[in-house]
């Protein structure tokens, strides 16, 4: 046997397939799902990109990779309705939950607003003076 520490994308792939394929062998197929990649684009009059969200839904969960809003259109409801429009996807889509995290220095009063509960805090990270925040939201 070798360690060996090589970046290929091959390699990545194969191990992502593997571990895949044992955690399906371990769930009953009422769960079993495919993968959607899903994100919500907010444009502006020319079609520039001024916002967005984006995730992934696996096993009647959604996972919310990001949220940005153009800092020149925050605080005007923007964000909310991306979040609003994933939350409709995925209750759409009969998922249970949705969860993501976020930083200290970036959003966590707005999910917490939005009905989202703290599940752990890593504290001192990125930085010393900032924490990282693990959220979820349970679905009716």
């Amino acid at each position: 046997m070798e360690i060996t520490q090589e970046w290929k994308q091959e390699n990545r792939d194969f191990i992502r397939k593997k571990l895949i394929e044992y955690n399906l062998s371990k769930l009953p197929d009422e769960i079993k799902q495919l993968v959607n990649n899903i994100h919500f684009i907010l444009r502006d009059e020319s079609g520039k990109i001024v916002g967005g969200i984006t995730g992934d839904m696996v096993w009647y969960r959604l996972h919310i990779d990001f949220l940005w809003v153009d800092e020149s259109i925050r605080g005007k409801g923007y964000g909310k309705e991306l979040l609003d429009s994933m939350e409709n996807f995925a209750r759409e889509n009969h998922c249970k939950l949705i969860q993501l995290d976020t930083f200290s220095f970036q959003a966590p009063d707005f999910y917490q607003k939005h009905g989202y509960e703290v599940i752990g805090v890593i504290e001192e990270f990125p930085t010393k003076e900032h924490q990282q925040y693990f959220f979820i939201k349970r679905l009716d």
